[in-house]
Order: structure tokens, then C-alpha cells, then sequence
């Protein structure tokens, strides 16, 4: 069966880049991306669209707007708007016609997008009422009791929502049955338990989203990792795992947070160092 495939941005924020580049230092890491005043780097919440037959699949949902005044702010999302749901019309679609959300995990500059738009002395809604929510139980166990190191990271009414929906598969193993055997999961703990790396089939290789485990192309570089990142050096041996997988195949690596690339094939030269060339910054219905 054919899949069409679709980049479909939602709110962008601004995160500290010291944070984003853990251990890199700023000489090096401001090669790949210019600080604000705050010290900021620009970071795009983009969710990847797969129409595959009558049925819609996201993967991702964003920051979304779902954060008042203060916390837009903190966050660099300057949108008030729910631009996640302006990228869905743009293709013709509502979140009523979203079949399953994967949510590769619980922080809230992934999955907040299923919330509405904060309004003034109103509690956000859950969206996507026809959708089956796909979450790793790892990541839903964490997501419901998180350590005091990432704890600011989850929307506890997102979870309250989740289940009361009736509509949240918990994923044990590689595959989902809202989604069947041809999607396979790539589980990773390096960044946060349970995270969850969708393989999308494709005709000139796989397409694999790499959430925040390579959440964009200055991130190959394997020695690279976040300070928002657990388990770093796990997260450096899953990430080497990961792209060795993908080589072979001519395998593609979809990006969440990179602001100029959404897709890009992944290189490693003679030296074993990685790469990605081939950047694609826009996917409209292209076959996978």
C-alpha cells in the first residue's frame, strides 16, 4: 500500500542552548545554532503526517498552546494560536479526522499539542476525539510518577485526560495494534523511559522519527546529547545503535526540533563519523 507523508509544523519555542547541547561547548554547538539575548536557540515542535489508505495517522502532536502568558514566555512560543491545528487545515484536515496520535512520549513539548489553546479562566480539552492515543507503558509510568529531575516536563492533567478517553493504548513491545504489524517501534530509555522511535515503511528505505533521541541534524554527531537527557551515555550507545540501522537501508531520520530540516538520509565516512545529507526542509504528500 502506498503512504503519503506530510511535515506539519505546530508552535515553535526557545529553549536555553547550553540545555539543548549538554556537554558541547557553546564555541562548538554555535556552529549549528545563532543564541538570542536569553541565550535561546530556536527549536521547531514538528509532527510528521501519514495518510496510509482512508486512515490519518500523526505522529507527535507539539507544544502546542496550551500554556498561558507567563509559561509562552519562559518557553520562547510566541504563536498564541494552536498552529498544529492551522498545519492540519492546511492539508484539509481536522484533529476529528486524526485515526491514531503516537506520542513517542509525555513531555510537554510533545504530546501538549492534544490540548486546546489556553483561554482565560478556562481548563484546556483533550482534541482528537476519534483518535487512539499510542504511548509506551514506560513512558506512561514515568509520565504518572517522574522523578524530581524531570517532573516539570509532564502535564499531569494530560494523563488524567488520556485515560478517562478510553482511547490510550499502552505499547509493551515493538508493534501497536491500533497501527498494525507494519509499523515498528524502536524503544529508547537514553533521553526517557520508554521513548518510542516510529518506523514508517517506505518504497526507498525506512523513515524512523527520531524524537529526542536525535531530535535534529546537529545531533547525529553521536558524542552530542541534551542536559535534558537521563541517561546520556545510554542515549549515546542507542543513538550509535540507531543509525547503524538506517545506513544499510538507506534509511531516512525525521526531525522534531531541527528548524530548518524535517527529513534527511543518514552518512556515516571512512572515519565511522555520522552525518545526514539530503535535507528535505518541507514534506507535502510525498510517497514514503
Amino acid at each position: 500500500m502506498e503512504r503519503r507523508v506530510w511535515s506539519i509544523e505546530g508552535n515553535r519555542q526557545k529553549l536555553d542552548g547550553g540545555a539543548m547541547f549538554g556537554n558541547a561547548p557553546k564555541a562548538l554547538w554555535e556552529r549549528w545554532a545563532t543564541p538570542d539575548e536569553r541565550n535561546r536557540i530556536e527549536l521547531a515542535c514538528r509532527c510528521l503526517l501519514v495518510q496510509d489508505g482512508k486512515r490519518w495517522i500523526l505522529f507527535e502532536a507539539g507544544i502546542g498552546a496550551f500554556f498561558d502568558a507567563m509559561y509562552r514566555d519562559r518557553y520562547g512560543i510566541t504563536e498564541e494560536q494552536h498552529i498544529l491545528l492551522d498545519s492540519l487545515a492546511a492539508v484539509g484536515l481536522t484533529d476529528a479526522d486524526i485515526s491514531v496520535v503516537v506520542l513517542s512520549h509525555l513531555h510537554f513539548d510533545h504530546a501538549g499539542g492534544v490540548l486546546s489553546a489556553w483561554q482565560e479562566g478556562q481548563t484546556p480539552s483533550l482534541l482528537f476525539p476519534n483518535a487512539t492515543f499510542v504511548v509506551s507503558r514506560d513512558a506512561w509510568d514515568r509520565a504518572r510518577q517522574p522523578h524530581p529531575r524531570d517532573r516539570a516536563s509532564f502535564i499531569p492533567l494530560l494523563n488524567q485526560y488520556l485515560e478517562e478517553s478510553g482511547r490510550l493504548e499502552l505499547l509493551d513491545g515493538d508493534a501497536s495494534r491500533a497501527l498494525g504489524g507494519e509499523y515498528r517501534f524502536h524503544l529508547s530509555d537514553g533521553h526517557t523511559p520508554g521513548l518510542l522511535l516510529a518506523e514508517i515503511p517506505g518504497k526507498d528505505g525506512p523513515i524512523v522519527f527520531g524524537s529526542d533521541l536525535v531530535p535534529g541534524r546537529a545531533w547525529v554527531h553521536t558524542s552530542v546529547s541534551m542536559g535534558y537527557d537521563r541517561f546520556p551515555e545510554l542515549l549515546v550507545d542507542e543513538k550509535r545503535a540507531l543509525l547503524d540501522y538506517l545506513i544499510p537501508q538507506n534509511g531516512r531520520i525525521f526531525f522534531t526540533h531541527d528548524p530548518e530540516w524535517a527529513l534527511a538520509r543518514v552518512t556515516r565516512d571512512e572515519k565511522g563519523r555520522y552525518g545526514s545529507v539530503a535535507g528535505q526542509s518541507h514534506l507535502a504528500g510525498m510517497v514514503a
